[in-house]
């Protein structure tokens, strides 16, 4: 038999898929890192305030790709600039991090982390599965 309660998890909240790509400087990349192994509390505190449940980022060389699971309520364009309003930290990281970073090329002209496709998705094929 197979445990239910991921796929019953995973219906109440949203994933994101987003891209960006960091300035390519091997000292201020190890700068970013730096950071972020050390979020600061205002910023962790308000993301979780507005709804985000995870967020991972993850780099190959300049490029970076974050994955954020949210509550299903949550909308990006009301809820990161609700998260911003919370804390001038939240600012002045934003504003930070920004200085780090640069659009991926696939960018369009008004993203900074670039929205990416979802293309495949485990559990809702395993779920769909006829039982064996």
């Amino acid at each position: 038999s197979i445990d239910c309660s991921f796929f019953l998890l995973s219906a109440m909240v949203k994933v994101y898929a987003q891209t960006i790509c960091l300035k390519n400087d091997p000292a201020l990349i190890e700068e970013y890192k730096e950071y972020h192994r050390k979020c600061w509390p205002e910023v962790l505190r308000s993301l979780h305030a507005v709804g985000v449940l995870q967020m991972k980022i993850f780099l190959l060389q300049t490029r970076m790709f974050m994955y954020m699971e949210t509550v299903d309520g949550f909308d990006p364009k009301v809820d990161f600039p609700r998260h911003m309003e919370m804390s001038e930290r939240c600012v002045e990281w934003g504003q930070k991090m920004k200085g780090y970073q640069e659009k991926a090329p696939e960018a369009g002209p008004e993203d900074w982390w670039t929205y990416m496709e979802e293309v495949f998705d485990f559990s809702s094929q395993l779920a769909a599965l006829p039982p064996v």
